[in-house]
């Protein structure tokens, strides 16, 4: 199930790729429109921020604005900033590979296949759609 943060921080986006480009947006305006705590979304906009998806400039006139067009933002990159992994278990994540602890060979365990075939068409999906396929 997507989290809250992940799901706050793809509205945000959204948000963000709706106004007019190069014109910094204040927190406080995306937190009111899309019904997000304040410091939940100050929280996730920081991590986007440090992730390099979005700018942020201070002062007068400051807020956040997206880094690059909304059609350069893949999904897949946003989820995986904001959630980890996209597959849903470790052993077959592509970026956050782990071997199960309750594995003894990932060749002859029963749902390896399948969790590879649900992380692909999941990862499809994720990687060919991007922020402007939300607004």
């Amino acid at each position: 199930m997507l989290t809250r943060k992940t799901k706050y921080g793809l509205k945000a986006l959204s948000f963000l790729a709706k106004q007019e480009p190069g014109i910094p947006v204040q927190i406080s305006k995306i937190a009111e429109a899309e019904n997000i705590s304040l410091k939940f979304l100050e929280s996730i906009l920081l991590t986007l921020r440090k992730n390099e998806l979005l700018i942020s400039k201070k002062g007068k006139g400051g807020g956040y604005l997206l880094a690059k067009k909304p059609n350069e933002i893949s999904l897949a990159a946003v989820y995986r900033i904001l959630e980890g992994p996209i597959a849903l278990v470790p052993c077959v994540s592509l970026n956050f590979y782990k071997k199960c602890d309750d594995c003894k060979d990932e060749d002859a365990c029963s749902i390896h296949d399948f969790m590879i075939e649900v992380r692909d068409s999941n990862l499809k999906i994720f990687e060919n759609k991007s922020v402007a396929d939300l607004v």
